[in-house]
């Protein structure tokens, strides 16, 4: 489909100018048309057309005049040239590397047409990449990172320090779950590297056999199915980073060819006889203790210590409990509207549950949970019968108070531990019968049952 246009002519020649303006007119653009450089001038300094097209002889002022004007602007005006004049090989070069394009006169309407709609989309499709890449950016920078606790706001300085800087390997280490892709990315994309491409791979996912061709590519025949040349992740995003997710898990062959790409920068194609020289920041990350996997010689010693020489060690999510209720409101929106839900906040004891919670599978298990739970929401609140019940029994027999007791040699009165939990139940609920039944796994019922034997009703 094509793109209608706000577009300015700028032509001393007004016979070319009116047949160009009928023209882009008669195919839906919006049209502005001057003979004079200075009305160009005034134009732009309180608009800015979608495109301009300029003819460097003007009767007035000096063309390039008009053209520095524009190209101030940016992406956002491209030029295209239509001039006589004999240009130097620089400036036609300079205006063929930016946004706009080059025409020598005489050229007819048609012609001009034809560059006026290539330009048109050339221009769109870098303001679509730009924006994409503002996405990312976005997507990717410290401000996506939730850092309330002080132990991630100390991480979320040390990726600031590392963007910023020429280190050309960081190890990041965590558990399963905690973020680590999410921190490489940040890296990546706050760093001068940010307009090259960032490529990741998790080592343990691709078959070891086949990890070498994955990083490195293969020459055509190198093996039975190698039918073409294949570009590898580290030619591929050369200029930019390479994320290697769980090296834990990587074969020590493969690892000392992985040690002479980090020391030599250079490595061959699988097949290959030539040296392939690249530029990429490696991040590397895993859940595993390398320090053991020396031990037992399934990690190279010197391969841990040229990734580790800067460690970014990212805690659980038991240990930044600050960051537990920000994470959830955070994937409270993105789910409201990935579903199309109104979800406004937590109770207070669907809260109290999240924040107890040990979370062994950490942010990933925390985002399982509430996107599950907004799929089953209906209310304007996430509440405790929309949390999975393992986590309502954890904290439940986490909090259980007096009767967290071993039996006593003389035994106890198992009405009163009744009684207790009821209590209990009642309590954690807010007074709501619904959710304290649910809390003991109780009907509603039996549970009412209850509340009258001991006098809560």
């Amino acid at each position: 489909m094509k793109h209608h246009a706000n577009i300015l002519i700028v032509d001393a020649d007004q016979a070319l100018g009116q047949a160009l303006e009928q023209m882009l007119s008669s195919r839906g653009h919006t049209v502005k048309r001057t003979c004079f450089g200075q009305a160009a001038l005034d134009i732009l300094a309180s608009e800015t057309p979608e495109l301009m097209i300029l003819d460097l002889q003007l009767p007035d002022v000096d063309g390039w005049q008009v053209l520095e004007q524009a190209g101030a602007l940016g992406d956002a005006c491209p030029v295209v040239v239509s001039t006589a004049l004999e240009l130097p090989e620089h400036a036609v070069t300079a205006i063929l590397d930016g946004p706009g394009d080059y025409l020598r006169k005489p050229a007819s309407a048609e012609e001009l047409s034809v560059v006026v709609q290539r330009t048109l989309e050339t221009s769109r499709l870098r303001k679509e990449v730009a924006c994409l890449r503002n996405q990312k950016s976005e997507r990717f920078g410290q401000p996506s990172i939730i850092a309330s606790s002080r132990e991630m706001r100390q991480v979320l300085e040390m990726v600031e320090k590392v963007a910023g800087s020429d280190a050309s390997t960081v190890f990041i280490q965590g558990e399963s779950g905690t973020g680590k892709e999410l921190v490489a990315r940040a890296i990546h994309y706050q760093s001068a590297r940010a307009e090259q491409p960032f490529m990741a791979i998790n080592c343990a996912a691709v078959p070891q056999t086949l990890l070498e061709s994955e990083l490195m590519g293969h020459e055509k025949g190198a093996f039975t199915d190698a039918k073409n040349l294949k570009k590898g992740l580290f030619e591929l995003a050369d200029g930019g980073t390479v994320f290697l997710d769980e090296i834990g898990d990587m074969d020590p062959a493969m690892q000392a060819k992985l040690l002479r790409v980090l020391e030599e920068r250079t490595f061959r194609r699988v097949g290959g006889t030539r040296d392939i020289t690249v530029d990429v920041r490696i991040l590397s990350a895993t859940n595993r203790d390398l320090r053991k996997a020396m031990e037992d010689k399934s990690f190279r010693p010197d391969l841990y210590y040229r990734i580790g020489v800067i460690p970014i060690q990212l805690p659980p999510l038991r240990e930044r409990r600050d960051d537990i209720l920000p994470l959830a409101e955070f994937f409270i929106s993105q789910f409201n509207r990935e579903f199309h839900k109104n979800v406004q906040g937590i109770s207070r004891m669907a809260q109290k549950i999240l924040l107890e919670y040990a979370w062994p599978g950490n942010i990933r298990e925390l985002r399982n949970v509430i996107e599950r739970s907004i799929i089953l929401e209906c209310e304007d609140q996430l509440l405790v019968e929309n949390l999975p019940r393992e986590l309502v029994a954890q904290s439940v027999g986490d909090n259980i108070g007096p009767l967290n007791f071993q039996l006593p040699a003389e035994g106890v009165n198992i009405e009163d531990i009744e009684r207790e939990l009821i209590r209990q139940s009642l309590e954690m609920a807010k007074g709501n019968q619904t959710q304290a039944a649910k809390l003991l796994h109780l009907g509603i019922d039996a549970f009412r049952y209850r509340m009258k034997k001991f006098d809560f009703m």
